[in-house]
């Protein structure tokens, strides 16, 4: 990394959770820049909130191990309690991963959720989260592109446009029968 994420948070809030989301893992196992850049804001959040949960989420692309597993394996060996980890490695995309958080949220009693993802990403997941009844604050980021090309951010931020109204209209489709089974779960 070239320069270290910088926290939006002061002071840590109680009662938190951190969700790592997911990104590429490159064929011999080590995390792509994104995926890696994720996994040193969740490493950042970690120190802010030492109490709290990690929830690392992403599948099995591929090629490669799971993107959780990566992430967990990295946290890991960086110092972060394996007793801490929590892996989701059935999200295959956002949106599977924002349901599975508001799963881990809410079997937790509905605590505050720290997203670690890039800035550009950041909106959707808070979005969805949001109409799933889960409050979110961003974790550590880097400043401005967060290291990356200038057509890697572009690339990214045009996907998030058209992805943002794309997976709203689905979780709202969906909430009302999400929410039931969450607080079936819950309960």
């Amino acid at each position: 990394m070239t320069s270290r994420p910088k926290a939006f948070h002061a002071a840590p809030m109680s009662g938190s959770a951190i969700v790592i989301f997911g990104a590429a893992v490159r064929s011999d196992g080590q995390p792509s820049p994104t995926l890696a850049r994720r996994i040193d804001y969740g490493l950042q959040a970690a120190a802010l909130w030492p109490e709290a949960p990690i929830l690392c989420s992403g599948a099995a692309g591929r090629i490669g191990p799971s993107e959780a597993s990566v992430m967990a394996r990295i946290l890991a060996a960086r110092g972060v309690s394996e007793a801490r980890l929590v892996l989701d490695e059935a999200s295959r995309d956002t949106l599977q991963s924002v349901v599975a958080a508001a799963r881990f949220a809410r079997a937790r009693g509905g605590v505050h959720c720290v997203i670690c993802s890039d800035r550009y990403h950041q909106p959707r997941i808070r979005l969805l989260l949001g109409a799933l009844g889960v409050a979110t604050a961003p974790g550590p980021l880097t400043p401005g592109r967060g290291g990356t090309s200038v057509r890697h951010w572009a690339r990214m931020r045009l996907r998030e446009g058209v992805a943002i109204p794309y997976d709203l209209v689905l979780v709202l489709a969906k909430r009302r029968s999400l929410l039931a089974e969450m607080a079936a779960e819950a309960g």
